[in-house]
């Protein structure tokens, strides 16, 4: 759950700071005062999209930190500690920064982190639903994807998307060896030579350095041994040598501290450094006898580093890449080697088809639960949004072909009325109906989601009266199970909000700037009464924003 947002020199919020609460929570305001501000916050911070015009006229940079609830011993905190990214118990925060060359910094729990790591965060900490989300319901793709979601199948149509890639790919493998085998001989003979070449030298990974290593050690293998033998005898062996001067030194001024403490830790010191000189003499001897001057070794290594040089002057790689190099070849040989031999290469389209079918008949079985489920829930929906007796339904169109996305076509279909057939939702849907039906299926996909904030902003454009009431109650009864924060123009639902908050325009410094208050009851009563009558507000808008409030 959200717990506070903070935001400076974002768009025209020059400092804003929320302290949220469980529940359901609206935020209202004037057209332009920056409601939907809020919302765009919270999005980048869980990895959306930014650019540099979103940094305040005259700021260097736009900072946005928020808090969220982190529960103990769950998936996210695990993630967190595996990345290296964990902060204190039960807490997260997250922070980004955009500068005015649109350069982005991301941090979780203080540590500097992706991008790509803020979004993955961010999945399991809020679900945000857009006011122009109906937009995608008239787009084939963006049905498919909705009730792959609340299918739960979205992992099993990517995976079958990729069975299906596969499968094209070596059909078009097959295709290609009829019509280029000649191409394709020379190529795959050549390959055979240089794989063959190569394999016969057996480059290994991290050989290049570890060569590189052993001919520095080798090649320096005199002087190495004549140092470390130099130092030894001044540490130890050499007349006048450090160790012994250092034990009398240590040892007259032990027998001193006696008269007096203060040279107590002078002599500390200096037995701590005879202990670590002796150490370091210890160690000089092992070393000493571990040092090789070995000639037939040294041009051994020479030798080794010369032929993986040439090899990999003559594949144009550089030496460290030679066991890559290496793999990719034996890759392709062994792709042109399946196109040399046809029924093996029918072999292996026969099995990447049969692969694609298994999988798209298990999307297949899915996706038809699924379409049951949704077609129930977002009718129900339906009835409480002025859409009464009206009814949806998700159908599944099979496909002339077999595609990556499987063999079905989800359509949307909706009857607005008991009389009406079902037709497809682009046909027949009104601006108004779209709008509220995009919402209804929202109100369900959000019961499905396992994230704990839920954010809707305006979603409920277009829509007003008694519809309007139902929509706050709705998201009320979400607020009941988990946080939900509601940008909204509409007096019946800020009612149902337990808490509310207002966004309005000031003035600084001769820049718009926008402010957010907590309203008390009284302020609310206000605020209801504005957004009912405007600016012109009377005792009359004022009672039946009372009442309202009451109602709520």
């Amino acid at each position: 759950m959200l717990r506070a947002l903070g935001i400076r020199n974002f768009v025209i919020a020059e400092r804003v700071e929320l302290e949220v609460e469980g529940g359901f929570t609206v935020l209202t305001g004037e057209t332009g005062a920056g409601k939907s501000i809020l919302v765009d916050a919270i999005e980048l911070l869980v990895g959306g999209r930014g650019d540099a015009a979103l940094v305040r006229e005259g700021a260097d940079r736009a900072e946005l930190q928020a808090e969220f609830d982190l529960e103990a011993g769950g998936p996210l905190a695990a993630w967190l500690v595996e990345s290296g990214l964990e902060g204190d118990p039960g807490a997260l925060l997250l922070r980004r920064t955009i500068d005015r060359q649109g350069r982005t910094r991301c941090f979780i729990n203080g540590h500097a982190a992706t991008l790509a790591q803020l979004a993955q965060a961010g999945e399991s900490l809020v679900d945000i639903h857009g006011q122009h989300a109906h937009q995608s319901l008239l787009r084939a793709a963006g049905q498919r994807d909705l009730l792959d979601a609340f299918a739960g199948a979205e992992a099993l149509a990517a995976e079958t998307g990729g069975a299906y890639r596969d499968w094209q790919r070596l059909e078009r493998l097959a295709d290609d060896a009829e019509k280029q085998f000649a191409q394709r001989e020379a190529e795959r003979s050549d390959l055979a030579a240089q794989v063959s070449e190569l394999a016969r030298l057996a480059p290994r990974e991290g050989e290049w350095g570890d060569l590189e290593a052993a001919h520095r050690r080798l090649a320096h293998g005199s002087s190495l041994l004549a140092g470390a033998q130099s130092a030894l005898e001044t540490l130890s062996e050499a007349e006048g040598a450090c160790l012994p001067q250092l034990a009398a030194v240590a040892s007259r001024l032990a027998s001193l501290a006696e008269h007096d403490g203060g040279l107590r830790p002078i002599a500390e010191l200096l037995q701590s450094a005879q202990a670590q000189a002796g150490e370091a003499a210890r160690e000089l001897r092992a070393y000493a006898s571990r040092v090789e001057l070995d000639p037939e070794a040294l041009l051994e290594t020479e030798r080794r580093i010369e032929v993986l040089h040439t090899a990999a002057r003559k594949q144009r790689v550089r030496p460290e890449t030679l066991a890559q190099r290496l793999a990719q070849l034996r890759e392709r040989l062994a792709e042109l080697e399946l196109a040399a031999s046809p029924e093996a290469l029918q072999r292996e389209v026969a099995a990447s088809l049969a692969r694609y079918d298994s999988l798209a008949d298990q999307l297949s079985v899915k996706r038809k639960a699924g379409a049951q489920r949704l077609s129930r829930a977002v009718s129900a929906q339906m009835q409480g949004l002025a859409m009464k007796g009206g009814r949806f339904a998700v159908a599944l169109e099979s496909l002339d072909a077999p595609a990556a996305a499987g063999r079905e076509q989800a359509v949307f279909q909706v009857s607005a009325h008991p009389s009406l057939p079902l037709r497809p939702l682009a046909k027949v849907a009104s601006g108004g109906e779209l709008s509220r039906l995009s919402l209804a299926i929202q109100l369900v996909a959000s019961r499905m989601s396992p994230v704990g904030t839920l954010v809707f902003d305006e979603v409920d454009a277009g829509i007003g009266g008694a519809v309007a009431d139902a929509v706050g109650r709705a998201l009320k009864r979400i607020g009941g199970d988990r946080q939900v924060l509601c940008v909204t123009h509409l007096p019946q639902v800020a009612a149902q909000g337990d808490h509310h908050w207002s966004v309005s325009r000031r003035t600084s410094g001769g820049q718009i700037a926008t402010a957010v208050q907590r309203l008390a009851a009284d302020s609310r009563v206000e605020e209801l009464a504005r957004m009912l009558g405007g600016q012109g507000i009377t005792e009359t808008t004022r009672r039946h924003a009372a009442e309202l409030l009451r109602g709520g």
